[in-house]
């Protein structure tokens, strides 16, 4: 079992200019071997360089807004004022209090264009003596910023207000760095340009006071500046900042995670889109237009969200283990149960007419009591004459069956069904006639037949019907999520006198259950014989969907499986691993979290059997499955590859300073050498997370153990496989080659030399 303290764990006073000490028993060993990962890791710092500015002041009247009572105005200014700062300034003008701004890069004519007080250098915007100092700089340059504000030009009691993502984080920041006699406001508005475009109106404002003067002046600063969210229409969230960040783990980063995953597989809209993949085209939007450092924040400042990294990762695997597993039962069954086939259709040859016949004299006497009870509306249809009503036969008569029925019954067309299980009672409500043997359905000369089958029986309900009892000119009809697979089937299975037609309602029960208006309808007339009576029939079975309002997409078969691999099965297998994580509303729901609870819930109530069928029965599918794949594991790579840059960077820097040290005087390097040491302590823990996380990978696809061994100033790898071992520390890239030692048996050890006096 691993145990590394918390990846996140902020110290007393959390600084990101040094890394803290970690201290671990020498020599102890930390095995790694195929077991899932643990969700625990060690603490990170960063180091930044601080920079001056150069003075620079524009100054601009604001424009002419609605103003409120003077009494309510603030001067406010907007450290950082890039997209989000300038996104906040306009709401702030509007409402007439006094911004100012300042930002490392040159806004001066944005700010000019909004009605604000651009300054360049932070001493000119500290003496102008702001009520409100408002924080949006990223969360990776939010310390380094704090630090560089002449705090002694403000007045002592301003007010410090941050926006960041992430709270804990922020809140031990601020704390730490400013005078206790400034307030402190921590706050997150669930919201940013992309997702407020229109308003702030029912969107979060989540906020703590973490540190608000007695004195009335101070309070009711505080409550003028809430109050400016509040008027806009946000909803208003008390909370503190550690509950705040373990809903917004799930809430925010699993949006976001899930956004830049989809954006990597270059998704785009297509002629047969899908509510479910509507809403991630949209969630793919409101995310891709933020910074992969506010990402990577999230993921570096919070310390929740590793845990829901890990989950979303093995519900992932879990998805395709259940895929892949059900693929192998298949197989086997093909492979060992077609011996035992035989043996039982020799056995139960004998006796098959007698049972069929015996079958069909129930089944028929159960159909004819049945058929007693049909609905005086069906027939007035069937006898009225009207050539628009079709009798149409649904075989399949489970959820979707039903779902279809309504409507038919609903324009007054004749349904009749078949299904294996006993649905009488249902169908006798619905106004369907309905059989539970299907010669007598058959006999009955339906127009129309509709399979509403399941993916996975479809061949075999196919093959069991009673066909030659048909008028041979009769149209089936199947609605199957794959198209080319029915397509084959009828072609191979249907004699060439049957009509043909192939579609898709991409809408079902949940989707549809307020009507069918835009909803897509994608068919492929596969083979209508040229008569003017049969055209005429598939164009009036086409018009039942027409009349509800869907949008009638003719496409080829293999056309449809091309697009709804991209579309359909990546929204359904999205829906499945978030199904997984067993997401809840939170009191802190994002526009894009909604997104994914709506999906969860749209796709929850399909059946396994229906997601499998899309995967089995679409050749497209595998791809997409690989990429999204990819596409997860790139982003991986990318969040840890940052981790390991930090690392690689704190590391050479700590040796290139301990050059410039030693020609200092002895008393100075003495004064160093303990923070020194505790310096390389927490690069080796470092060193041990990020290896982890590459490892034990590697350990689950290999079945290996790994084991790392971690002493005061070394780390230990031993692999068995000698080659993979320079990979993984090629891959690293962190130590040269002066300080690896290979021995004979492919171990490696990587020391860090500390000088001591």
């Amino acid at each position: 079992m691993l145990s590394f303290p918390s990846l996140h764990r902020p110290p007393p006073k959390p600084s990101l200019f040094s890394l803290s000490p970690l201290r671990l028993p020498p020599s102890k060993t930390l095995l790694f071997t195929p077991k899932p990962k643990p969700t625990t890791t060690t603490t990170l710092s960063l180091r930044f360089q601080s920079s001056s500015s150069t003075t620079n002041t524009t100054k601009a009247n604001p424009q002419n807004e609605t103003r409120m009572p003077s009494s309510y105005h603030l001067k406010i200014a907007i450290i950082g004022f890039g997209n989000y700062g300038q996104f906040l300034a306009k709401t702030l003008i509007s409402q007439g209090h006094t911004v100012l701004a300042h930002s490392r890069s040159d806004h001066s004519l944005a700010a000019k264009s909004l009605g604000v007080s651009f300054f360049l250098d932070p001493h000119d915007l500290c003496e102008q003596h702001p009520d409100v100092i408002l924080l949006c700089t990223s969360i990776i340059s939010t310390e380094k910023v704090l630090k560089s504000l002449p705090l002694p030009r403000l007045k002592r009691n301003t007010l410090f207000v941050d926006v960041l993502s992430v709270k804990e984080f922020a809140k031990n920041v601020l704390l730490d760095v400013l005078p206790y006699d400034f307030d402190i406001i921590c706050s997150h508005p669930m919201f940013g340009p992309q997702s407020a475009k229109h308003g702030w109106g029912g969107l979060y404002f989540v906020y703590e006071n973490v540190r608000i003067g007695n004195e009335e002046k101070r309070v009711s600063r505080c409550k003028k500046c809430l109050e400016i969210f509040e008027r806009e229409g946000c909803k208003m969230v008390e909370m503190s900042c550690q509950e705040h960040d373990k809903y917004a783990a799930e809430s925010q980063f699993l949006t976001h995670t899930v956004g830049r995953v989809l954006e990597m597989l270059k998704l785009e809209s297509t002629p047969i889109n899908t509510k479910g993949y509507e809403s991630l085209l949209d969630l793919v939007e409101n995310t891709s237009g933020d910074s992969f450092d506010l990402y990577y924040g999230l993921f570096m400042y919070n310390k929740n969200v590793l845990e829901m990294f890990e989950r979303l990762d093995l519900a992932f695997e879990d998805l395709r283990k259940q895929l892949f597993g059900r693929l192998h039962e298949v197989v086997r069954k093909q492979l060992f149960g077609n011996a035992e086939s035989d043996k039982v259709l020799q056995g139960n040859n004998g006796n098959r007419h007698l049972s069929g016949a015996a079958a069909s004299a129930a089944g028929s006497k159960s159909a004819r009591s049945l058929h007693r009870h049909m609905s005086t509306r069906q027939r007035n249809a069937s006898c009225s004459g009207d050539r628009s009503k079709l009798k149409i036969a649904i075989v399949g008569f489970g959820n979707f069956g039903q779902f279809l029925a309504k409507t038919f019954v609903q324009q007054g067309h004749s349904v009749l069904a078949y299904s294996r299980a006993d649905y009488s009672d249902v169908a006798q409500k619905m106004g369907v006639s309905y059989f539970t043997n299907a010669d007598d359905l058959c006999e009955e000369h339906p127009e129309v037949i509709v399979l509403c089958s399941s993916i996975l029986s479809t061949e075999k309900v196919i093959k069991s019907l009673p066909v030659q009892r048909l008028k041979r000119s009769t149209l089936f009809v199947d609605v199957l999520s794959v198209k080319e697979f029915p397509r084959n089937l009828f072609l191979q299975h249907l004699p060439s006198h049957f009509d043909i037609l192939c579609t898709h309602p991409m809408f079902g029960p949940e989707s549809g259950k307020n009507g069918w208006n835009q909803l897509a309808f994608v068919f492929d007339k596969v083979r209508i014989g040229s008569d003017g009576s049969r055209v005429s029939r598939c164009n009036r079975f086409l018009d039942i969907f027409a009349q509800e309002g869907c949008r009638m997409v003719e496409m080829s078969c293999a056309e449809h499986d091309w697009h709804a691999a991209g579309s359909q099965f990546i929204t359904h297998t999205m829906g499945r691993v978030l199904e997984k994580l067993g997401l809840e509303s939170t009191p802190v729901n994002t526009k894009g979290y909604e997104t994914l609870l709506n999906l969860v819930e749209n796709t929850a109530g399909d059946s396994f059997d229906l997601y499998y069928g899309l995967f089995m029965y679409n050749v497209n599918a595998m791809e997409q499955l690989e990429r999204l794949d990819l596409a997860f594991e790139s982003l991986k790579d990318q969040l840890f590859g940052r981790l390991h840059g930090v690392l690689r960077k704190q590391l050479f820097e700590s040796s290139d300073n301990s050059q410039d040290l030693s020609e200092e005087p002895p008393a100075a390097k003495f004064s160093q050498n303990s923070a020194e040491v505790s310096s390389s302590l927490a690069t080796l823990n470092w060193l041990a997370l990020v290896i982890e996380c590459h490892v034990d990978s590697f350990a689950k696809a290999t079945r290996k153990c790994i084991t790392v061994t971690l002493s005061d100033l070394s780390l230990t790898i031993i692999m068995k496989d000698r080659h993979w071992s320079f990979v993984l520390l090629g891959n690293l890239a962190i130590i040269d080659d002066e300080m690896i030692h290979v021995s004979e048996d492919g171990s490696m050890m990587c020391n860090v030399d500390e000088e001591q006096e």
